[in-house]
């Protein structure tokens, strides 16, 4: 396993530089620059906290930024004081924030990541049910394990349909597609997917035809009689696409640079497509951070490439395919009543062996930004989230 540690939460550092006031300028340091630069007189205005700009409960503003004349002045700086007229206050970590580059450390959720291969069988991350349910620092425990490590096991669960869904609703509300909200079901295709029947499935992440995935995806298979095979298998996909890109640069680039659509068709009156396509490697384009993973060859649709050079796409798809095929990073694991897997569906790619019987299954999906709300709140807590939404 390889460990990667994202940038601490900047404000909490205890090497922020402390803004300076000369005059009625405001400087904070900028690690861009690499020196003290003057904070904008709007941006002062538009980002002051004190309860007739932010809604002391709702936490929205009330300010109207567009009325600010864009000629504002500062009447006076000083520490700990509050000029349009209008007397604001900072504090000194709320400003050294503003000038750095990594203010999207808690706005994303980040936190440390620990790529994998398929030797993580001998130690995977696991949290026993009582504590996901009965605390939140056992939530928190659960939340922390799924963003370091794309997935979590919570055992110990009643294998029932109404324990799993209150297990996922400690995230959030489970989200609702066209297959419903909560899944509960058997290989009977009353869904037409190839996830209602017993046939294999190769790794693939969910929903790629909507515009915003699933965040979370959950897993518990309630009881498999008569039959065998059935086997859950773990791809992780940040794992395989930094090997990707160490082996083939080439390949790497054009999975993330080329868009490809999907679709949801299979059931009557139903076509769901994303309002526009996404390479299979979407990253952010600030820092060039991936962030997500979109692969599944079964609701592939068009791929955004003329036909005289589409051929370099599939090439590079073939690699791709070829790595996330291979033993090492294919972790199996049988799943049995009690064991809930809940990944990320962002990162992790999932599939199955072929099985025979009948099988049930539950689970669910959960939004993405429920999820790193929930996250971020119970690691930074309310206030160590607001004090970052203003610079970004």
């Amino acid at each position: 396993m390889l460990k990667q540690h994202f940038p601490a939460s900047p404000h909490l550092e205890s090497s922020l530089k402390t803004p300076i006031v000369e005059g009625t300028a405001i400087k904070a340091y900028s690690d861009t620059v690499n020196d003290f630069v003057g904070i904008p007189n709007i941006w002062l205005r538009d980002n002051c906290q004190c309860s007739a700009c932010v809604h002391d409960v709702t936490k929205q503003r009330l300010l109207d930024t567009f009325k600010i004349p864009r000629d504002i002045s500062v009447k006076s700086a000083v520490k700990d004081d509050r000029s349009d007229g209008h007397e604001s206050y900072y504090n000194d970590d709320f400003l050294a924030q503003a000038a750095l580059k990594n203010n999207g450390v808690i706005r994303q959720g980040l936190e440390k990541t620990t790529l994998w291969y398929s030797s993580i069988s001998d130690n995977p991350p696991i949290v026993q049910y009582e504590a996901a349910m009965n605390s939140d620092e056992g939530l928190k425990e659960w939340l922390s394990k799924i963003r370091e490590y794309g997935f979590c096991y919570i055992d110990n669960t009643p294998a029932t349909p109404s324990a799993t869904s209150q297990l996922l609703e400690r995230i959030s509300f489970i989200r609702v597609t066209h297959y419903g909200g909560f899944y509960d079901f058997t290989s009977d295709l009353a869904s037409k997917d190839t996830a209602y029947t017993n046939i294999a499935l190769d790794a693939h992440t969910d929903t790629t035809y909507f515009s915003d995935p699933a965040g979370l995806q959950a897993f518990h298979l309630l009881s498999h009689t008569d039959g065998s095979g059935g086997a859950s298998l773990l791809v992780d996909g940040f794992r395989a696409a930094a090997d990707l890109k160490a082996q083939d640069p080439q390949a790497y680039e054009l999975l993330s640079r080329v868009n490809v659509h999907a679709h949801a068709s299979g059931n009557d009156g139903i076509s769901i497509q994303p309002y526009r396509g996404f390479p299979v490697l979407l990253h952010d384009e600030r820092d060039g951070r991936l962030l997500q993973v979109r692969w599944n060859s079964s609701d592939r649709a068009g791929v955004e490439l003329p036909l005289e050079v589409v051929g370099g796409w599939y090439e590079a798809a073939a690699k791709w395919h070829a790595l996330i095929s291979a033993p090492e990073y294919e972790y199996w694991c049988q799943l049995t009543p009690g064991r809930v897997v809940v990944f990320d569906n962002w990162r992790v790619m999932h599939g199955r062996s072929a099985f025979t019987g009948k099988r049930r299954i539950c689970g669910g999906y959960v939004n993405r930004d429920d999820f790193i709300s929930k996250f971020k709140v119970l690691k930074w807590g309310q206030e160590g989230v607001l004090k970052a939404l203003a610079v970004g």
